[in-house]
């Protein structure tokens, strides 16, 4: 897997996976396309594999920079379409492809 300070999701092929841990939890994540990517590691939205859409991560100010996945910075989800659920910080980003 490879290192990454930031990383634009949107950007990456399907089937690309990541590897993001936070300040309390260790995620991993399957891109599929675009936004929609297949994401586990949180007890209560997604202990195992569920569909979601990466929205990115927060700024300072509070704006969301789209697909994009930063340390230092929270990670926003959005589950069933209208879930939304922030990670605490990022402080490790790993990615990888499949094929």
């Amino acid at each position: 897997m490879r290192s990454a300070e930031q990383l634009d999701c949107k950007s990456l092929e399907p089937g690309s996976l990541i590897d993001v841990e936070t300040t309390s939890r260790h995620y991993r994540i399957e891109c599929l396309g675009g936004s929609t990517v297949r994401v586990s590691g949180h007890p209560r939205f997604c202990p195992t594999p569920v569909l979601a859409q990466l929205e990115g991560s927060v700024t300072s100010e509070g704006t969301i920079e789209d697909g994009i996945i930063e340390r230092g910075m929270r990670l926003v989800f959005l589950f069933e379409d209208h879930i939304p659920v922030t990670t605490s910080k990022v402080v490790n980003v790993q990615w990888d492809r499949t094929n």
